[in-house]
C-alpha cells in the first residue's frame, strides 16, 4: 500500500480538490422552444421534458 513520504499542505490538497468543477456545464437545445437547457432536465423556458409538458406555464 502506498504511503505518503511527506505531509501534504492544506493549500496543495485544497487546490487539487477544487479543480473538478472547472469545465462549463454542457447545454443542449430544447426541441420545443429551441432555447438552451441542461440535458435530462425540464426546460426552464417552456416547461417541456421528453416531448410532454410537465410544468404549466403561467399565462398572465
Amino acid at each position: 500500500m502506498a504511503v505518503p513520504k511527506r505531509k501534504m499542505s492544506k493549500a496543495r490538497r485544497d487546490s487539487r480538490r477544487a479543480n473538478w468543477k472547472l469545465a462549463a456545464p454542457g447545454l443542449v437545445e430544447c426541441p420545443q422552444c429551441h432555447e438552451l437547457k441542461r440535458p435530462h432536465h425540464v426546460c426552464t423556458e417552456c416547461g417541456y421534458y421528453d416531448g410532454k409538458e410537465v410544468v404549466k406555464e403561467d399565462e398572465e
